[in-house]
């Protein structure tokens, strides 16, 4: 008599997944856009610029430790980027294993920008994770030869974020860093906005649509105004 034993599914399941990367990945387009209105203070100048990075350490003090509130957006961040990683790891690798060593290419279904983005997802992920790890360390921890020769740390609370910020994006090579990331971080986020939504349940073809046009609104305004900054720097209007 012969028995069979089925493989239990994997765990987490391939659904839970996606459901935790699209609401990750919202929960960081959302900051990319916050981020982005912090960032264009810049152009009110630099005692404004620097009033505004003292705030992010000072905010609710006392009733709050200083830095506190800071540090909470920084730990939520990195769990949102790990869940984010870790989900798009996982369901990569559990698509080659399903596909086996002689998996047939199959033509997307997807043309246009939609396929062209889908494709490139991988390639945009991974390139998003080593320039958060070079913007930290050009702009937060003012890591040589990554960061500017003239990069100062923060003097008590009063930071010198419109100083490193110039000084960083006056070289031509990291300005241009940051332009090329700022292309791929939109083409990310609008397929993903898209791909979120799906994969949060909502499958109408209006609700799809919706989700397109305000994925693609978002990636360019994010596209846009970040990119305005390092050329804003390259042109002379910041100094």
């Amino acid at each position: 008599m012969s028995t069979t034993t089925e493989k239990a599914p994997p765990r987490p399941s391939s659904w839970a997944i996606k459901v935790a990367m699209a609401i990750s990945g919202m929960v960081l387009a959302a900051f990319l856009l916050i981020h982005l209105f912090g960032n264009l203070k810049v152009f009110t100048g630099a005692e404004h610029f620097d009033d505004y990075a003292q705030w992010l350490r000072t905010a609710f003090v006392p009733f709050l430790p200083e830095g506190l509130l800071l540090w909470v957006f920084r730990l939520g961040l990195l769990a949102a980027v790990g869940v984010h990683i870790y989900g798009g790891v996982t369901l990569w690798a559990r698509g080659r294993k399903a596909r086996g060593p002689n998996r047939a290419k199959v033509k997307a279904s997807r043309t246009g920008f939609q396929g062209f983005s889908a494709r490139l997802m991988p390639f945009t992920g991974l390139s998003i994770f080593l320039f958060i790890v070079i913007h930290i360390m050009d702009l937060t921890l003012g890591t040589r030869p990554i960061a500017s020769d003239t990069f100062e740390h923060p003097v008590g609370t009063r930071p010198s974020a419109y100083a490193n910020l110039v000084a960083s994006f006056d070289r031509p090579w990291m300005a241009a860093i940051y332009v090329v990331m700022m292309v791929l971080i939109s083409i990310h986020v609008a397929h993903g906005i898209s791909t979120a939504v799906q994969d949060l349940g909502a499958m109408g073809k209006r609700v799809r649509l919706v989700a397109t046009v305000v994925g693609g609104v978002m990636a360019l305004v994010i596209l846009l105004g970040n990119a305005a900054i390092p050329l804003a720097v390259q042109f002379g209007v910041l100094t």
